[in-house]
């Protein structure tokens, strides 16, 4: 059986990213942090699309917690291995920089940043084992042009850009490929409280995306199809930014 990860995998662009992977065909291990009823709700749309999945509880900015989850599964799957993994985790806590208490400034990094290497350190040795692996990070419109309002998510999605980057030159030879979509304004719950008439305006397509447009690339992205694709930067926005 072939596996994929999804981190913050219960709602959103998450869910949807894990609906698109069950029905090319994978078993899906959805980590969520704290809505189990959520989870549970993405995993039987998992089983409506035709696969299983397992629901995998852990905070991936906590290093022990992801290390004891993941290594429970390695255990409990001695043969298997996780071979696309989607690090979709992040929160927004936006203020003007000024403004900003301290503790939301490393909340959103600590959970974009220290999420990125927690999972993906432990998953990449059996990638490169098998010669093959896919992972996509989920990073933002904000990483790449900054918005105000959001300079610890700006700043978040920039470094997981920039880690795309590099760690997709270290493990291109083991046919292991990490790339990043970058959504703009997406209809999810990341998304309540901005004003979408007003943002409509600015965005050349006149509208928000969708989930399961964000989740038709990534589903693209972990595919056979783009085994040459690797160290790069995907921009779905509208034309929001070019």
């Amino acid at each position: 059986m072939k596996y994929a990860l999804v981190t913050g995998g219960s709602r959103g662009i998450g869910r949807a990213v894990c609906i698109k992977l069950a029905q090319m065909g994978y078993q899906i291990l959805i980590n969520y942090a704290s809505r189990t009823d959520e989870a549970e709700k993405t995993l039987e749309l998992v089983r409506q699309a035709g696969q299983d999945g397992e629901l995998l509880k852990f905070d991936v900015s906590d290093a022990r917690q992801t290390l004891e989850a993941l290594e429970a599964w390695g255990d409990a799957h001695p043969d298997e291995y996780i071979e696309v993994l989607v690090n979709n985790a992040g929160i927004r806590r936006d203020n003007i920089m000024a403004l900003m208490p301290e503790e939301d400034w490393h909340r959103v990094l600590d959970i974009t940043l220290d999420g990125f290497y927690n999972v993906t350190q432990s998953l990449l040795q059996p990638m490169m084992f098998h010669k093959y692996g896919r992972i996509v990070n989920m990073a933002s419109v904000s990483g790449l042009k900054g918005l105000p309002g959001q300079v610890n998510y700006s700043a978040a999605k920039g470094g997981l850009i920039a880690a795309t980057k590099a760690l997709a030159q270290e493990v291109a030879r083991k046919n292991v490929t990490v790339n990043a979509v970058a959504p703009g304004f997406i209809k999810t719950d990341m998304v309540e409280g901005l004003d979408e008439a007003a943002l409509k305006k600015t965005i050349p397509a006149n509208r928000f995306g969708t989930p399961e447009e964000v989740a038709e690339l990534v589903g693209f992205l972990v595919s056979p199809h783009a085994g040459y694709i690797t160290g790069n930067v995907v921009s779905i926005n509208g034309g929001l930014y070019t």
